[in-house]
């Protein structure tokens, strides 16, 4: 049963690769004379799959009829997979290591370095890289050695790569490593073995090891996940010819689905032999089984099961009541949140940041129509001695430098902040959003055995990148195709914008149900809940007025978690000249400009930086990847204040206060305490009472008088 569901999982898989393998070709073509249906492509497509002879890799630049597609493409994923698999394994073992070194370390040294892995996995790759690349041009203008070679069709670079690519995996896997045995050895079995005399060591190596690993597997899947992306970009910037060069350079759907098929075949099936050896997947009781909608689909009730699943659906939308909601409450409730939250100093800070960048941005925009300062040449006061020409360096003209056509980098970054960061809060919002709407449908409405089946499926999309899929359909809607009488774009600037807005937000939809879905699923089984049903409570009032509020602060963090992504997707698409809006091209035979963004976001930016660039010693063109990791910083520092303001409201205290000393206005009043005979005496004895008839007077009077009334009353 096991491996039907197996090879099942594995087929929807690879018949998702195949539906989106012609998506660019249908985009592309769509609006033209020739251009067909989607699904008359892709039965075109499926036809020419089964035929051994359409199987060829065509060079772009070549005239030659081609060679066999596995030819090609096995050695080029080979080289890949040896670059994934030693940053991978080198990322891995030197966090490990870390790890189990730092559990020794005193609490004053480790906050420090909690700190700047906070810093560091915000850090885009993109950076790492270039920061690096900046380092081994350094080093090769004062030794003459060249640390960081640029691959070639002669030799393979290795060490660049793997280096680059495993500093992802390596400060993700150590921040979590760290946090796991600081939990596991709270626990009461460490405090056991320790009474035995067990040394730390042995405590750690044999037991909390141990029992951490199983739950580490689930992070290193999102880990990889990431790292995949990110080797989409390393390998471009390195000029690997891998499996990027080899997709690049021939974009049809047959090479888009062997890619993808290479990409998710291996990790599936180890991912899933790793599931099977830790039994991730618990059996299901027989009432489970026997009431599952799967049974049902089984037995031949598939349209009655579907039926009832939508009666469901719709039931509970009519359970809604109208008047009880009004669209006034949830933004004076998330006002007040604001305002709650703005007294965390991290969050506040982290609010501003954007407050003022988008609102300096939007009023830089009307005041001056998107003007952007160009100096080509600049001249001394006389006008006869040249100084500079474009790119101009800091601080003169400009004081943050210029871009290669002379135009001021600050004005570019001015004007694109607006679109840049409100249009990624916007696509991380409705990735929320939605998956917050299909959580609640996976949580009231399906049952553990198609909710297994489902989380099972959406499981698989950890092993494409998601950048690389961002880019397979976004490359024919922001670049523009050849019509014959030039280049033109085949979408309006609006169709453009709604799109990628779509493409990018049902991309991530599927996971966010699923995280949202157990989440809500796993508030359901708290008492609360069942007292509330016990009343007569609806799931619409079970949601509004228990769930929601209780999952709150999880949908900001994660909120704040897809803004950030975003940004990073955004990094990649402008490494290869894909902008936000649009891509604009100049084909001018005098003299044809480099590839720019109609929007001019900072993604627009991005096609400016490379090694040769920063060999050039243009440094100040790193002020585009600052203003990237100003943004995802400041998002850090909002979901730290949220996570803060949370572990306060439950009673988790991360601040202790300080303690204020207090002096007494005259040292004389402070009483003396001296021994007497009468220091000793037995509290609650009868023969103390009768010393003091007024006793219980004098208790009754200091009861204040509400207390005491409510006190009686209750009597």
């Amino acid at each position: 049963m096991r491996l039907i569901r197996l090879s099942t999982y594995y087929l929807l898989g690879m018949v998702s690769i195949f539906c989106v393998s012609i998506f660019p070709q249908y985009f592309s073509t769509r609006g033209t004379p020739e251009s067909t249906g989607y699904f008359a492509q892709l039965f075109s497509f499926g036809k020419d799959l089964m035929i051994p002879e359409s199987w060829v890799y065509k060079f772009e630049r070549s005239q030659t009829g081609g060679a066999p597609m596995m030819e090609i493409m096995g050695p080029a994923f080979i080289y890949s997979m040896q670059i994934l698999l030693g940053a991978l394994l080198v990322g891995f073992s030197i966090a490990l290591l870390l790890a189990l070194g730092s559990a020794f370390l005193p609490k004053i040294v480790l906050s420090p370095i909690k700190r700047l892995l906070d810093v560091l996995e915000s850090v885009p790759d993109l950076i790492l890289a270039t920061l690096l690349q900046v380092l081994s041009i350094m080093i090769f203008k004062s030794f003459g050695v060249d640390l960081f070679r640029v691959a070639s069709f002669t030799e393979k670079a290795y060490f660049a790569p793997i280096v680059t690519l495993a500093i992802l995996p390596l400060v993700s896997m150590f921040k979590i490593l760290l946090l796991m045995i600081e939990e596991e050895f709270l626990k009461v079995y460490v405090t056991f073995v320790k009474s035995k005399g067990i040394d730390k060591f042995n405590i750690l190596i044999r037991h909390i090891l141990k029992n951490i690993m199983p739950l580490s597997f689930h992070h290193i899947k999102i880990i990889i996940w990431g790292t995949l992306s990110s080797q989409f970009i390393i390998e471009r910037v390195f000029n690997v010819h891998g499996l990027t060069f080899y997709l690049l350079d021939n974009f049809k759907p047959i090479t888009i689905f062997v890619t993808l098929g290479l990409i998710f075949t291996p990790f599936y099936f180890l991912f899933q032999l790793i599931d099977l050896w830790l039994k991730e997947d618990p059996p299901l009781s027989y009432e489970t089984r026997r009431s599952s909608w799967w049974r049902k689909w089984r037995m031949g009730n598939m349209v009655e099961a579907t039926k009832r699943f939508f009666e469901n659906i719709l039931y509970s939308l009519q359970s809604i009541n109208i008047r009880k909601i009004s669209p006034f409450r949830p933004l004076i409730s998330a006002l007040f949140t604001f305002c709650r939250h703005m007294k965390n100093w991290k969050f506040a800070l982290g609010a501003l940041f954007f407050i003022v960048t988008i609102s300096y941005s939007i009023f830089y925009s009307v005041t001056t129509d998107n003007h952007v300062d160009q100096v080509r040449l600049y001249y001394s006061e006389d006008g006869v001695k040249l100084l500079s020409a474009m790119p101009h360096a800091p601080t003169k003209p400009f004081f943050f430098g210029s871009d290669k056509l002379g135009f001021s980098l600050f004005d570019q970054l001015v004007i694109g902040a607006k679109y840049t960061l409100i249009f990624a809060l916007l696509i991380a919002l409705l990735r929320v959003l939605g998956g917050l709407l299909f959580g609640v449908i996976y949580a009231f409405h399906l049952g553990p055995r198609t909710q297994q089946w489902i989380g099972k499926l959406i499981d698989s999309i950890h092993f494409l990148p998601l950048s690389l899929v961002a880019y397979i359909l976004l490359a024919p809607i922001l670049m523009p195709a050849f019509t014959g009488f030039g280049y033109e774009f085949t979408y309006t600037f609006t169709e453009r914008i709604l799109l990628e807005m779509f493409i990018l937000t049902i991309l991530v939809v599927p996971l966010t149900s699923v995280l949202l879905g157990k989440e809500i699923k796993r508030v359901l089984d708290y008492e609360f809940i069942a007292s509330a049903r016990v009343l007569g409570g609806s799931r619409f009032h079970l949601f509004w007025r228990h769930i929601f509020p209780h999952i709150g602060a999880r949908l900001t963090i994660l909120l704040g978690t897809q803004f950030i992504q975003v940004l990073l997707i955004f990094i990649h698409l402008g490494i290869f000249k894909f902008f936000f809006g649009g891509t604009k091209l100049d084909f001018d035979p005098m003299g044809a400009d480099p590839p720019m963004s109609i929007t001019h976001e900072w993604s627009g930016l991005i096609g400016e930086l490379g090694r040769t660039t920063i060999a050039s010693g243009r440094y100040w063109y790193l002020w585009i990847l600052a203003a990237f990791m100003l943004a995802i910083f400041a998002m850090q520092l909002i979901i730290q204040g949220v996570k803060e303001v949370q572990q306060v409201k439950v009673g988790v205290l991360y601040k202790l206060p300080k303690a204020q000393n207090i002096k007494a206005k005259n040292t004389s009043e402070l009483p003396s305490y001296q021994v007497t005979k009468d220091s000793f005496k037995v509290i609650g004895n009868e023969a103390d009472r009768t010393l003091d008839p007024n006793v219980d007077k004098k208790v009754d009077r200091k009861i204040k008088p509400k207390f005491k009334r409510g006190f009686e009353r209750g009597m």
